[in-house]
């Protein structure tokens, strides 16, 4: 008898102390930055997250792609950065570039039915309060030499002198001024007919390199390379592309962002003193000849995503090494950190089996002040939640929503503080401790530019303006939204909500409403 009671008492006290801890992970009110960029890489060459096969009908890629957005925002996650011209092809019909292989099934074919992906996308994840990134690839052309499906309107069809062959892969000539004219040209027409949010590039300028051969561009050096030696006239072609991007984006849409997502080592310091305590076999500066840290220094792109791809116990490009090095080197521009989740497929890899690696990596960008955030390759892995990461995410790490980091130097201007009337309690559930509000702004047809507002909570009034975001809520004239699991010990819930502009500006929080408990029912305190 005594034994059982021991064993019972046991039992309850670790059912309260379960419950407490999971009360303090659910309402802490510092736990989770405010700001914070929550990215995902959706890779669309090769169908390696989407869509799932070239051979889907367009329902089915709608289906596949909505599922997909809402596994992302349940994981907390605020971007999409969905790649849309994978191989000098597109996702969108394009006056410069056939159809994707991987779209359709054959190169140059639309869908069937007709629809426009892109318009598609960038709705769907807007409707998410999801801000959308459109991902391209700047050099690539020919996926596989004789395998790709490559249509007649093909640009390597129409020009085949602007392009070179090197390995399985054909790629423009980056030294080609006609070459450099044609992709601005078409993030030109990108960006003057579709609502993106920011224009993303990846990794792949020249290309990487293959051991015993040489990039096949000794023509264009010839004619082009006016006595610099071979490396610098390589980043001078880079250089310029970039700067005539950033141009042409902020002529077309000065809202619109500008990022790029470069390998993890700028250099390593054995070849420069600037360089990181790495010896990469390959880096940006030397081989891909992309001088990311120039364009950060002349302001040319607005954000860096680095893919630190590695664990913190890599000897030769550590993520602590890494991320510490970037912190250091953005410039005054935003700086996400890109994550390698995908690397939990590795069944060699001991680090990536380990469940804190991942969660273990979060805690150490939020130690930087200059580290905005994380985006994540790829979107897939999260189906399988590998090591239960998507879950760690939603629960605990991504639990509460956050804002996207605003960029001053595109708009620094705060909306209007909501008026709020008609705040009434509609509905609650004392047992479940819930309680269903819902609201007016009187004042939104004046906030033009809103893209969603930002809910509070308190037990106490002083703590409500650095509570961490309860909930994000489409920008609209009437708000509907629910207070759940409120902690039994909280005799009050303080409630706030403020604005957010579609370039992430918050306004002042409202006037505070206030619930109070009246027995076994919640009652909304006179104003």
């Amino acid at each position: 008898m005594t034994s059982f009671v021991s064993i019972s008492k046991l039992q309850f006290f670790l059912i309260i102390i379960q419950s407490s801890l999971l009360l303090l992970i659910c309402f802490c009110t510092q736990a989770q930055p405010k700001y914070e960029f929550r990215g995902v890489w959706v890779a669309t060459v090769d169908n390696i997250d989407w869509p799932s096969s070239k051979f889907l009908s367009t329902d089915s890629q709608k289906v596949e792609f909505t599922r997909l957005l809402d596994m992302h925002q349940r994981n907390g996650m605020n971007a999409i950065i969905a790649q849309i011209r994978p191989a000098t092809d597109a996702f969108y019909p394009s006056q410069y570039e056939p159809w994707s292989e991987w779209l359709t099934g054959i190169q140059g074919h639309p869908p069937i039915p007709y629809y426009d992906p892109l318009e598609f996308m960038i709705k769907e994840t807007h409707k998410r309060g999801m801000e959308f990134h459109a991902w391209m690839n700047p050099y690539r052309a020919d996926f596989k030499i004789g395998e790709s499906s490559i249509a007649p309107t093909h640009i390597t069809k129409l020009h085949p002198e602007w392009f070179l062959a090197y390995g399985d892969k054909r790629y423009f000539d980056p030294g080609n001024k006609q070459v450099q004219q044609f992709v601005t040209n078409v993030v030109h027409d990108i960006v003057s007919r579709y609502d993106v949010d920011a224009i993303h590039f990846d990794d792949y300028f020249y290309p990487y390199r293959i051991a015993g051969k040489e990039f096949p561009d000794s023509v264009s050096f010839a004619s082009f390379g006016n006595g610099m030696n071979r490396e610098d006239w390589r980043r001078s072609n880079v250089d310029s592309v970039i700067l005539m991007l950033s141009k042409v984006i902020k002529q077309d849409n000065k809202y619109c962002k500008f990022g790029i997502s470069p390998f993890g080592v700028w250099r390593n310091n054995d070849k420069d003193p600037e360089g990181s305590n790495t010896k990469a076999g390959q880096t940006n500066y030397d081989d891909l000849y992309a001088d990311i840290l120039l364009w950060l220094k002349l302001k040319w792109i607005d954000y860096v995503a680095p893919q630190l791809y590695w664990e913190f116990s890599q000897k030769i490009v550590g993520f602590g090494t890494l991320i510490d090095w970037w912190s250091k080197h953005a410039y005054g521009r935003q700086l996400f950190i890109g994550q390698g989740i995908y690397r939990a497929n590795e069944p060699r890899s001991a680090a990536w089996k380990n469940p804190e690696e991942l969660p273990n990596q979060i805690k150490k960008i939020r130690e930087y002040p200059q580290v905005q955030g994380s985006v994540f390759f790829s979107s897939k892995t999260f189906s399988r939640n590998p090591n239960g990461w998507s879950d760690s995410l939603k629960n605990n790490y991504y639990k509460y929503p956050a804002i996207i980091p605003p960029m001053p130097w595109i708009d620094n201007i705060k909306p209007a503080t909501p008026d709020i009337i008609n705040f009434q309690l509609i509905n609650e559930d004392f047992v479940t401790e819930e309680i269903i509000v819902n609201c007016s702004i009187k004042n939104y047809l004046k906030g033009l530019g809103l893209k969603q507002y930002a809910i509070y909570i308190s037990p106490n009034m002083e703590d409500i303006k650095n509570a961490s975001i309860y909930k994000l809520l489409p920008a609209q004239s009437e708000l509907n939204f629910s207070i759940k699991s409120i902690p039994a010990d909280w005799e009050k819930v303080h409630v706030a909500i403020s604005a957010v502009s579609k370039t992430n500006n918050e306004s002042s929080i409202s006037k505070i409403f206030t619930f109070q408990r009246s027995g076994q029912h919640w009652m909304l305190n006179p104003l």
